[in-house]
């Protein structure tokens, strides 16, 4: 009986003392709470414009999502926290986490800067896209970014825009001496070139520049957008293409310091998110284009057109030229350029025997 009493205390102090043991081991299993992160995400664009506007809401709600929560990311609209031409800036001093807008906005700070958003006939979306990720053009586009404390990742892609809105018509170069158009990054150089007055404006202010007189003419983006800020109200003329942006990449800008803080998981989410939004947009844009195109047309009887083929020749002539002047000027934008136009140069080749062809072949 003093055998198995002796016994039964040491099996129960063995279990008392292993308790103990997975209590404390469950304790350890039962990290703490991890940290949660919220960040600041300001836009060039107004709230929840088409477009433009949603996909940093659709960045935030996924980050959301995959990090269950521990990243979340409020979106604030041009001039919500900061002026819609200021994200850089913001963003950069740390005012903001992130932004979303136009890499062509700040050629001011950093010429190459224009490179990542469009170039007058330049890359397609297609080819953009192909630059970045393979052809060396991300590690440019940080290189560019660097001295301002920014992360630049690519941020959705409109396809080829528009030529823009006129209140008169387009039938020589002449009648580009003179105009007053909305428009910007290197587009805009080859416009002086030709004689107009370019102007940079914010989405939100093109109507009512253009109703008043202040701008003679714009260029927006395409139908999808043109048509939910009402331009045909307001201009008399349509024109296609898009040679000043053939491909137009949005970006998103993170402060470094900011993404450093990140847990290695979270960064991850938020490169995966930038991606899944650069190709949600142009399916969006691709989808949405035509049906819009169709509205201005048949509901709105907007006058739409081509510009005359000498129009663009003289375009082009000349956006070579501009783009060659901006990149010797500075040692990083020529470094840029030479890496963008070697990467056409191939494309192209390639394409003429492949997409080009093939829509040949369709049409």
């Amino acid at each position: 009986m003093k055998r198995l009493t002796t016994l039964l205390l040491s099996v129960l102090a063995f279990t008392s003392l292993s308790g103990c043991q997975n209590d404390a081991g469950n304790t350890t299993v039962a990290a703490a709470p991890q940290q949660t992160f919220k960040w600041k995400l300001v836009t060039s664009w107004p709230k929840n414009f088409p477009g433009l506007g949603t996909a940093p809401e659709r960045f935030a709600t996924m980050v959301n999502d995959m990090s269950a929560g521990r990243l979340q990311i409020k979106v604030y609209g041009a001039g919500e926290l900061v002026p819609a031409l200021q994200v850089f800036d913001a963003v950069s001093q740390g005012t903001a986490e992130m932004g979303h807008s136009g890499a062509y906005y700040w050629k001011g700070k950093a010429p190459a800067a224009q490179f990542f958003t469009s170039v007058p006939f330049g890359l397609t979306a297609q080819e953009m896209n192909g630059w970045i990720q393979y052809g060396g053009g991300q590690q440019l586009w940080e290189e560019v970014y660097a001295p301002f404390n920014l992360l630049p990742l690519p941020g959705g892609n409109t396809g080829v825009q528009m030529g823009g809105w006129f209140n008169k018509e387009i039938n020589s170069v002449s009648d580009l001496e003179g105009l007053k158009m909305r428009i910007p990054g290197l587009g805009g150089e080859v416009l002086a070139r030709a004689g107009g007055t370019p102007v940079t404006l914010p989405g939100g202010e093109i109507f009512t520049s253009l109703q008043t007189g202040a701008i003679d003419a714009t260029e927006w983006v395409g139908p999808y957008n043109d048509l939910a800020f009402g331009l045909y109200k307001v201009a008399k003329h349509y024109y296609y293409p898009g040679w000043h942006e053939p491909g137009s990449m949005m970006e998103f800008v993170i402060n470094k310091t900011a993404f450093e803080k990140l847990p290695k998981d979270l960064q991850a989410i938020v490169r995966v998110a930038t991606k899944a939004v650069n190709e949600d947009m142009l399916a969006e844009y691709t989808t949405r284009n035509q049906a819009a195109l169709i509205e201005l047309k048949d509901k709105h009887g907007v006058d739409v057109r081509a510009f005359p083929d000498d129009v663009l020749s003289k375009l082009q002539v000349l956006s070579e030229q501009v783009v060659a002047e901006v990149s010797a000027a500075d040692p990083l934008a020529q470094k840029v350029y030479d890496s963008y136009i070697n990467y056409r140069d191939q494309v192209k080749a390639y394409h003429a025997v492949s997409e080009q062809a093939y829509i040949n072949a369709r049409d």
